[in-house]
């Protein structure tokens, strides 16, 4: 402390244990103009808390995925008294939660025994792959964060019911990417009509920031409600097709679960090469045939539907 000041004061070493970054990343961040320069005092330089609420103001935002270009953009509009309360308030909506389901934790025993009491460690690794599961370190016993309980609780009734855990993460991963695909064309339609009056400047002032988070709180279900809904919808249209072509009287033989070879030209194996890589090659096969008898199997039931209309 100084004798002349009641504010704390820190050497770079001191700054480091107070804000968890490194004497290393403080002295990155002086240069690319993200921190204050100190004070110097003799040979010394002295830092304040000034300096500690902006590394940990960098930390936060860093945690919420901005780069330290867009960082310095916003911190640079705040040292120029435009403010960074409402966009630290818009950040932190957006970053919030977007469902009103709970994390809850689960035993690597109580684990095992919702997918048949038989220990499967690829299965266990796969789901904290896909973050189903995270692990919880510094436990006496092993321990799972589970951030969607819904999901591993769909997961155990499609085991329970003979889905192998494989194919329970395969159409997990293909789920997802398509999820994705749907929540990143409504942002670029809600951005396109609601966001964009909000965004003009960058970073956005405290008023448009503060206006565009209360929208976010107004919208933020609408995007789940509607593909509930288109999903619910899909699911009875599909399925009855489904039901009826199966139980039609020239509906497919049983499924032949034996594995088999085919033969495959060797220019395609070299053209699937180049493009996914020589050890993706099964897997990308194995993905392009199903989906191509799902889709024909998707057009047939169209087709039958219509002849019977």
């Amino acid at each position: 402390m100084s004798e002349q000041s009641a504010q704390p004061e820190y050497r770079i070493e001191d700054l480091a244990h107070h804000s968890g970054a490194t004497v290393r990343t403080i002295r990155a961040y002086q240069d690319r103009g993200l921190l204050p320069r100190p004070e110097r005092r003799g040979r010394s330089n002295v830092y304040g808390d000034t300096h500690l609420a902006r590394l940990r103001q960098i930390a936060d935002l860093l945690d919420r995925g901005y780069t330290l270009a867009s960082i310095k953009e916003l911190l640079e509009a705040w040292d120029a008294g435009r403010g960074l309360g409402g966009v630290l308030g818009l950040v932190a909506e957006v970053d919030g939660p977007w469902t009103d389901e709970e994390a809850d934790r689960i035993s690597r025993s109580e684990l095992d025994a919702r997918f048949g009491g038989t220990p499967d460690e690829d299965a266990v690794r796969e789901a904290i792959e896909l973050g189903v599961l995270e692990r919880i370190p510094d436990r006496d016993t092993e321990e799972y964060l589970v951030p969607s309980p819904q999901e591993l609780a769909v997961a155990a009734e499609l085991h329970a019911a003979g889905v192998p855990l494989s194919a329970i993460t395969g159409h997990l991963r293909e789920l997802r990417d398509q999820v994705e695909h749907i929540a990143a064309r409504f942002l670029e339609f809600t951005t396109e009509h609601v966001f964009a009056r909000y965004l003009e400047h960058r970073p956005p002032t405290d008023a448009d920031a503060e206006e565009a988070a209360s929208m976010v709180r107004r919208l933020r279900p609408l995007a789940q409600q509607t593909v509930d809904a288109e999903l619910a919808r899909a699911m009875r249209l599909l399925a009855t097709r489904h039901l009826q072509f199966h139980l039609s009287p020239g509906a497919p033989p049983p499924v032949d679960r034996e594995p088999r070879s085919v033969p495959v030209p060797p220019e395609t194996i070299r053209a699937v090469e180049r493009l996914v890589g020589a050890e993706n090659v099964a897997a990308f096969v194995t993905a392009a045939t199903e989906r191509e008898v799902q889709t024909r199997t998707l057009d047939t039931l169209t087709s039958n539907a219509a002849d019977s209309s």
